[in-house]
């Protein structure tokens, strides 16, 4: 039997959370949550999981400052990182790309957008299909 692919979602907004939860829990994903970077860091280094979406906009440590801080670690560095936000601006999109983030995408978002950017960035993950209309 296959591990679960383990997803982190790092977003101050419970709400977010656990629709994020639910979308990727129902494509058969271990979720791992934390409401903001600091929290994120600790679990990142215990539950390593293969692909992090991360919200733009927290305290404390916002969601720019943590993907530079996974993307400077030598073992997170090849994790993909996700960028989330309300905003969908250019500038927001090339500060994600100058912080290493691998996407960035836009709220609200949709089950099947969350499955897409797992899909691109991490091999091998085949999420059930939805059955076409």
């Amino acid at each position: 039997m296959e591990q679960p692919l383990k997803v982190m979602v790092i977003d101050d907004s419970r709400t977010i959370r656990r629709t994020a939860q639910m979308l990727l829990g129902e494509a058969g994903c271990e979720v791992i949550t934390a409401s903001d970077g600091f929290d994120a860091l600790a679990k990142i280094v215990d539950h390593r999981p293969s692909i992090i979406f991360v919200d733009v906009l927290m305290p404390r440590l916002d969601g720019y400052q943590t993907c530079a801080v996974i993307k400077h670690n030598s073992v997170f560095k090849d994790t993909p990182v996700i960028l989330l936000s309300s905003r969908d601006g250019l500038f927001d999109k090339a500060r994600g790309r100058v912080v290493g983030s691998d996407q960035f995408l836009t709220k609200p978002f949709s089950k099947e957008e969350l499955l897409e950017a797992i899909r691109a960035h991490v091999p091998g993950f085949a999420a059930p299909q939805q059955p076409a209309p």
